[in-house]
């Protein structure tokens, strides 16, 4: 656990920040290249990355903040650390996906050709940023009895995200990194024989809606108002995030059935 990579003087450098600067480098790479390989313009989809990373920021602090409106305003101090923490990652995949679509089509580029590129990137990237959220502390999962169990001793990182110490825990974070990564290598295999535009994003919906909704079984830094359904057993409660997994899927499975029959019309 890693939470400061480098620090010199008043210099930081934090592991979180370096490591999803690192995703949104492979991501944009990623889209560059492609785009590029699949006859797209490559420097309208680096502007668009880029401008769509800013937006979807924006929203997955904006869905944290609404989903825990009570406790910052209890604690008003606390709306500091919206600009440390990542957000709700479905908030910002929301809010990055309609600001997308307006984008491609104000500049006439293929929209789901387009998104199927950025699906793999997206995957790709999350596998990067998990990693850093593991050197930080955040997003920790539930205390394990399991030998894979990883225990923090990080004082810093408890005091910014309360990340207990000295317990053994899920390590949360790198089951996602590590399903993102799988993630991207499939869907990086689907691009190649996709037979419809829109075909490799919609299961990047769908896979990513499976792989969050069972990681969230072990997640142990949700606030009890963060559950719909809450009870003594994680596996018969049901989180915000998981209602969000489910509509996901739900909206990844419509995608598949309208443009797979468009393709065919």
């Amino acid at each position: 656990m890693f939470p400061i990579l480098v620090k010199i003087g008043p210099f930081t450098i934090h592991t979180y920040g370096f490591m999803m600067a690192i995703a949104v480098a492979f991501a944009l790479w990623f889209i560059f290249v492609q785009g590029k390989k699949y006859g797209l313009e490559g420097s309208k989809l680096m502007d668009m990355g880029f401008y769509t990373i800013i937006i979807a920021l924006i929203g997955a602090k904006l869905v944290l903040l609404v989903g825990n409106f009570s406790y910052y305003k209890r604690y008003p101090g606390e709306l500091l650390s919206l600009a440390r923490s990542g957000g709700v990652f479905q908030g910002g995949l929301a809010f990055g996906f309609i600001f997308a679509l307006w984008y491609l089509h104000k500049h006439r580029i293929p929209t789901w050709k387009t998104a199927d590129i950025v699906g793999v990137a997206l995957a790709l990237g999350h596998g990067f940023g998990r990693i850093g959220c593991f050197c930080a502390g955040c997003c920790f999962g539930r205390e394990s009895t399991m030998p894979w169990g990883v225990i923090f001793h990080s004082e810093y990182s408890h005091n910014l995200t309360g990340i207990p110490i000295g317990t053994a825990l899920h390590p949360t974070q790198l089951y996602e990194s590590v399903l993102n990564f799988l993630n991207s290598l499939i869907l990086f295999i689907m691009l190649k024989k996709k037979k419809f535009d829109g075909q490799v994003f919609s299961f990047y919906i769908i896979n990513y809606s499976i792989i969050r909704f069972f990681v969230e079984f072990y997640r142990g830094d949700h606030p009890d108002n963060t559950y719909l359904i809450k009870n003594p057993s994680p596996y018969m409660s049901l989180s915000l995030p998981q209602l969000f997994c489910i509509v996901g899927l739900i909206t990844g499975l419509v995608m598949i059935f309208i443009l797979k029959k468009k393709k065919r019309a």
